[in-house]
């Protein structure tokens, strides 16, 4: 009885085992299918890796920053892209190139310049993960040159650009007065009398502060005149707070780019809305849209707006590459070049009618100014020099319009032919006015705020103003910055922080020739020469490199094995044909300008209380030259030290070596199985099983890459592709 009451007890037991598992099957299979589905992500993310190790693209235990957000990735390309020339250079060239008519020869040459080279290099800095220096080297190491290059223009670029903000943060910190310092002349006084400064009276009270209170110039660039105290300070300053923002790198850079880039539009919109309701800002705006057609037939127009442009967009700073860098692998960055460009060009709209809106009411006060004061001279003149009938009968001497001053003076000079210039009587146009083109320092520090002055709340307009000029500098300076550190700390393994403090510290010793009395003149001459010709070179290498080194159809593999879709075809002819063509014509008349036009620069003569065109001494001649040759040098250098057969390796200092397309191994000193593991292409987290039958596949169910062969250099190179392997698509990104 117990024998069977257990066999049966067993029984059904059995049976509710097996109900059991029944009923736990389908959990047990949806755990299965769920985990089936986190080991093909898994595996999907292990590939991906394995493909960059296999490029050399990760390095082994190295974990690169990446932006905290989409949007401060955008806007930090904004803020770089965005800056003072969108200001100060695109109106002036717009006033001087046939106001509305000059958008016209812009746009085409953003489409075809712009676009597609700012798109380029978005598209290597994300996909290489590293600066400029590794990108290029990469991509063709011969012509690694041109990353230094980069870096070499952004530090001459940097030098000089955050003097700009030094002036800016003066002004700012000038106009918590009421009234403003450069509303009206100062006063001296003697023992007798009180009289205007003479020097601001044959000029005006704003010229005079910019001059002889901001700058205290000097003469000619050969007289130093020693340091300026409050520019000292001011460029101390600049220099602290544009490295305490890149200190960290873009984790503390990134979250200053929410105010730097955003607040100056905020400011854009404040002033156009204010500007709008000012007497005469219409005028402005009519001159500004009213198109000039026969001058977009000149030569010259399309080279400034071709240059513009290029400038612009930052290209061949490095810059856009290094933000680019710290981008997710599948980052649309199509979409991003698009937006950015566009978002600077409409940029440079809005800043173009703010400021013509507020030139347009300059314009008219000082028409008004001019009639009042001409119209006392002729009351003067009336029942001596000029007839009382002369002056009809409807105009009120006491209260003149530029309409009727304009038909008097007509009748005037119609009767008296002879003797009607012996009255030195003015003609007192709005158009005249408006066709005094200024431009740079000149139109913010000068023509802008004089006509501030006039402002109801000045000081308020004022603060905004120079602070919004605060805020553009630091967005390109940022970039500026991070096109120097991001590619040195790739290339040499340096801690940022250490970097960016030694470089910022350098930068600001080096800066002190321009805050000297002449430092103004100095200013001018790295502006001209330091990144013009150099940039173009670089830039058209750079097309170059990818285009024809490279190789625009593989380029084109690997932008869509990036961004899983294949790039329009426009961009396949703009980076193999139209824009390299492009940038050589423009590089020639560059060239040839640089060529025939004497290197000359705008001196302040203070007798005269006026600018006048002096040429540079022979040291300065030597100077504009060796900035020109300085900056380019790197290309030449590299590129003959790679036919050599030397390397320039620096992996004994943790960086990389390279070939084309590849970068090496990062060093020989690792352990044998680490080294094992980097032969395979990848990391020795991921080196391959010992169990017999394993083999390395990459993504596509294709044989790994066997053994690297050692190069000439001494590292282990990629080895040679097999003959069932040389008909694949050769992806080198």
């Amino acid at each position: 009885m117990p024998k069977n009451s257990k066999s049966v007890k067993r029984e059904l037991d059995d049976d509710d085992v097996t109900e059991s598992v029944k009923e736990l099957l389908p959990n047990e299979d949806a755990r299965d299918d769920s985990f089936k589905k986190s080991s093909l992500i898994a595996d999907a993310v292990s590939v991906d890796k394995r493909r960059d190790a296999e490029e050399g693209l990760d390095v082994a235990g190295e974990e690169r920053p990446a932006w905290g957000s989409k949007l401060q990735y955008i806007l930090a390309q904004v803020g770089f892209s965005v800056g003072l020339g969108n200001v100060w250079r695109f109106p002036y060239l717009c006033q001087k190139n046939g106001g509305g008519a000059y958008l016209v020869p812009y746009f085409i040459l953003l489409v075809t310049i712009g676009i597609p080279l700012f798109f380029l290099e978005l598209s290597v800095g994300q996909r290489i993960r590293r600066g400029s220096i590794g990108v290029w080297n990469y991509i063709s190491p011969h012509l690694g040159g041109l990353g230094f290059a980069s870096c070499m223009v952004c530090l001459f670029v940097g030098l000089y650009y955050n003097v700009i903000i030094g002036w800016s943060l003066f002004y700012f910190s000038q106009s918590f007065q009421q009234p403003l310092p450069w509303d009206e002349c100062p006063l001296l006084k003697n023992k007798t009398s009180t009289y205007v400064v003479p020097e601001c009276e044959k000029s005006s009270a704003t010229t005079y502060f910019w001059y002889r209170r901001t700058l205290d110039i000097s003469d000619s660039i050969s007289e130093s005149g020693g340091l300026n105290w409050r520019m000292t300070l001011c460029l101390v300053a600049a220099w602290t707070i544009v490295c305490l923002a890149m200190i960290k790198g873009i984790q503390s850079s990134g979250k200053v780019m929410y105010f730097s880039s955003l607040f100056p539009y905020v400011v854009l919109i404040c002033f156009l809305v204010r500007g709008l309701l000012l007497q005469g800002s219409v005028d402005g705006i009519i001159h500004m849209i009213t198109p000039k057609v026969e001058i977009m037939l000149e030569p010259k127009v399309w080279r400034e707006a071709a240059t513009q442009v290029f400038f612009a967009l930052g290209l061949g700073f490095g810059g856009v590459i290094a933000f680019s860098s710290y981008n997710k692998r599948d980052n649309n960055c199509h979409f991003d070049a698009v937006l950015v460009s566009f978002i600077n060009f409409f940029t440079s709209v809005l800043a173009t009618l703010v400021v013509f809106a507020v030139l347009g009411f300059k314009a008219n006060f000082m028409n008004n100014k001019c009639v009042q004061l001409n119209t006392r001279k002729i009351v003067g003149y009336l029942g001596n020099e000029i007839s009382h009938d002369l002056i009809p009968h409807h105009i009120n001497l006491s209260h003149v319009s530029p309409e009727d001053y304009k038909k008097m003076t007509d009748i005037i000079s119609g009767v008296m032919e002879s003797d009607y210039p012996r009255l030195a009587l003015d003609k007192c146009d709005i158009k005249d006015e408006m066709n005094k083109a200024v431009q740079g320092t000149g139109l913010a520090f000068i023509a802008f705020t004089e006509a501030m002055t006039h402002f109801p709340a000045s000081p308020f307009w004022s603060v905004m103003f120079f602070l919004m000029l605060v805020n553009l500098g630091l967005g390109s300076m940022f970039g500026t910055i991070e096109g120097i550190i991001t590619p040195l700390v790739d290339t040499f393994k340096l801690r940022k922080e250490i970097l960016t403090l030694g470089c910022c510290l350098i930068s600001l010793g080096f800066g002190l020739i321009f805050v000297q009395r002449s430092g103004n003149y100095f200013v001018s001459m790295f502006d001209d020469y330091s990144a013009t010709l150099p940039l173009l070179i670089v830039v058209f290498l750079e097309n170059v490199a990818v285009a024809w080194v490279y190789g625009t159809d593989k380029f084109f593999e690997d932008l869509k094995d990036m961004l899983g879709f294949a790039p329009s075809r426009y961009y396949y002819y703009m980076w193999k044909y139209v824009t390299p063509l492009l940038l050589l014509g423009l590089l020639t008349a560059s060239a040839i300008q640089l060529a025939l036009t004497p290197p000359t620069y705008s001196a302040w003569i203070q007798d005269l209380a006026q600018e006048q065109s002096l040429s540079y001494p022979p040291w300065g001649l030597a100077v504009c030259i060796s900035l020109v040759l300085i900056a380019v040098l790197p290309v030449p250098v590299v590129l003959i030290l790679r036919c050599f057969g030397i390397t320039m390796d620096n992996t004994a200092s943790g960086g990389p070596a390279y070939q084309k397309g590849r970068v090496l191994n990062e060093s020989r000193s690792k352990e044998e199985d680490d080294d094992a593991s980097l032969i395979q292409g990848r990391t020795p987290s991921e080196a391959a099983s010992p169990v017999p039958g394993s083999s390395v596949y990459d993504n596509h169910g294709m044989p790994g890459p066997s053994p690297a062969e050692p190069t000439s250099n001494g590292h282990l190179g990629v080895s040679r592709r097999t003959g069932e392997e040389r008909d694949m698509p050769e992806s080198g990104l």
